[in-house]
């Protein structure tokens, strides 16, 4: 056996590869490693591939594709009449630097890891980790409970539309969407939130996040300015930040968006706005604030995002009517989602856009894009026209007021003087308001060390005045939970407040 086989022979025994990798690409990697390694040298002759599969045990055809696969990356040279040998990888790295090329088949092996390396946008976006921070804990604001999902029902209608086999279902979709599930949106729209909509003004989306970024790259453009809430929505945040809008924090108060004169005397492309319930305070809008923000945005030539992301959580009387409904001027585009009442992951959410940009959002949305998921479209639609959405929206209402009572007597036995609760009778957490000199950041904390989800008001605020408090949820809490966990926060608050 010539060294070079033996070499070869003793790393295919010791290297441990995955046990599906053929012997074709073992021997591969084992010569490809010495190379590398350079205990096969520069100009090194290979056996031949008769004497090498003998040598080895293994079938030539094996040895012929393993020597092929190297010579294609460029490990190695072959002569006619004349063998194979190591190619001079060195020589080869040194004249393609002053080309700025990367050598083919070179790798990184031998090299100290390089830090990733982001974009001022890329660093900005990523210093503050939603995912671990919004993780679905007991009293983690804003998650519904979709244990509740009716499963069965749902996989039963999904089996019905993977029955039919339709085609038309697993493509792109280029027309806004499923068209019956517009049609049902539409009609839905109308009836519920009082909403001025025909089906061709809805778009499909992947939910209001999505909703959001495709106003955000068709309306505006780099260096415009956006109106948001102070507080403000972090995710409508992320977005405008991402699209490398300029922010303007806008005072929210128990009427909602407060527009004062700084405030008037500049020029928004965007109004970002959660009228029939502010996030996170829970401020309801009122009829003169949302006639004087239309008017401004006719006068300033501005567009409304309306985010309309809970409105089917309203535990008294009827769902509040959209700020779209009253628009005359066709400023607002309006938004929903189908993640807080069926389940998060479903993804699927609508944008209502005026007549006059639906060609151009409708290209966008296929070409930046590339919605899918019909199949996905064509159930949710079964379930809102036999009636499944309207018995759902009824039953997890009705089990999210009952919750909602429960955690706000308990923390009303326990809270001490100075800790209000917010009143307002929608949505799926409470607010608990704190005195000024009160850490909300810092309880907190003390909540998540026993394993309780609240966030901190004061950190939805981009400028003063910066309120503090707690967004305590409860859709995603059992009443045993609520029990549990409500008197423990209680205890937290009490003692943190007295202290």
């Amino acid at each position: 056996m010539s060294p070079t086989s033996d070499l070869l022979a003793h790393a295919l025994a010791q290297t441990s590869f995955h046990p599906r990798l053929s012997q074709q690409r073992r021997l591969y990697e084992a010569a490809k490693d010495a190379i590398h390694q350079q205990q096969l040298g520069a100009g090194s002759k290979l056996p031949s591939s008769r004497d090498l599969a003998r040598d080895l045990g293994i079938a030539r055809n094996t040895v012929i594709a393993a020597f092929e696969q190297l010579a294609a990356e460029g490990y190695v040279t072959s002569a006619q009449g004349s063998g194979t040998y190591v190619a001079d990888l060195q020589a080869h790295s040194a004249s393609m630097r002053g080309t700025g090329v990367q050598p083919k088949g070179r790798t990184s092996a031998r090299a100290a890891p390089r830090a990733a390396l982001l974009s001022k946008r890329g660093q900005e976006l990523t210093s503050y980790a939603a995912g671990p921070q919004f993780e679905i804990q007991p009293f983690a604001a804003g998650d519904p409970d979709f244990s509740t999902f009716p499963f069965k029902l749902w996989q039963r209608l999904q089996n019905r539309v993977w029955r039919e086999a339709r085609n038309d279902l697993l493509d792109y979709g280029q027309s806004g969407g499923h068209l019956p599930l517009r049609q049902a949106i539409t009609e839905y729209l109308r009836i519920s939130r009082s909403v001025k909509v025909e089906v061709e003004q809805v778009m499909i989306t992947g939910g209001t996040q999505q909703s959001l970024d495709l106003c955000a790259q068709l309306l505006a453009d780099a260096g415009d300015t956006a109106w948001v809430e102070n507080p403000c929505y972090w995710g409508a945040r992320r977005v405008f930040q991402a699209r490398e809008l300029k922010l303007r924090p806008i005072t929210v108060d128990g009427d909602g968006m407060a527009l004062n004169a700084s405030d008037l005397a500049t020029k928004p492309r965007l109004i970002y706005v959660t009228p029939s319930h502010q996030y996170p305070t829970g401020a309801v809008m009122s009829l003169a604030r949302r006639r004087e923000l239309l008017d401004v945005a006719l006068r300033k030539d501005a567009w409304i995002l309306e985010d309309d992301y809970d409105s089917e959580f309203r535990y008294t009387g009827r769902p509040l009517a959209a700020l779209q409904g009253l628009d005359n001027d066709d400023r607002v585009l309006y938004m929903g989602t189908f993640s807080k009442v069926l389940y998060p992951g479903i993804k699927v959410g609508y944008l209502v856009v005026p007549p006059a940009l639906i060609p151009a959002f409708r290209s966008a949305l296929y070409d930046l894009q590339r919605p899918g998921q019909l199949t996905v479209q064509a159930t949710l639609t079964d379930f809102i026209t036999l009636g499944h959405f309207t018995a759902h929206v009824r039953k997890i209402r009705q089990t999210y007021g009952a919750r909602r009572e429960l955690l706000r007597r308990l923390l009303a036995q326990r809270l001490p003087q100075g800790v209000t609760i917010s009143k307002e009778e929608s949505g799926l957490h409470l607010v608990i308001e704190l005195p000024d000199q009160v850490d909300d950041v810092a309880l907190a904390q003390r909540a998540a060390a026993e394993e309780i989800s609240v966030k901190a008001l004061s950190t939805y605020y981009m400028k003063p005045p910066v309120r503090r408090g707690l967004l305590v949820g409860y859709a995603y809490c059992t009443p045993e939970q609520i029990t549990d966990y409500g008197r423990q926060l209680g205890t937290i608050i009490a003692a943190e407040v007295q202290a």
